[in-house]
């Protein structure tokens, strides 16, 4: 079981980040990953980049489930009008 601080430390470990919002209960956790890396790159490749970070957590099942969002800043800064 892992903590919410454990995966942003690792997320921000793996890459830069303009903004980092993880919320979750120990077994599933919800992210807002806003971040420059993701310019150019579609929602797979996005989602991809931040598994690819995540992998070792994911097989050895210290992260069961982690949903996500990933937006560049141009993206973030439009949604929050």
């Amino acid at each position: 079981m892992m903590h919410p601080d454990q995966i942003k430390q690792l997320i921000l470990a793996g890459m830069a980040c303009e903004h980092l919002s993880l919320d979750g209960d120990g077994h599933h956790f919800e992210a807002i990953i806003v971040s420059s890396e993701f310019v150019g790159k579609n929602r797979v490749q996005r989602q991809q980049h931040v598994n690819k970070i995540l992998k070792d957590k994911f097989d050895s099942g210290e992260l069961h489930a982690l949903s996500f969002k990933t937006l560049t800043p141009e993206e973030w800064s439009a949604q929050r009008g």
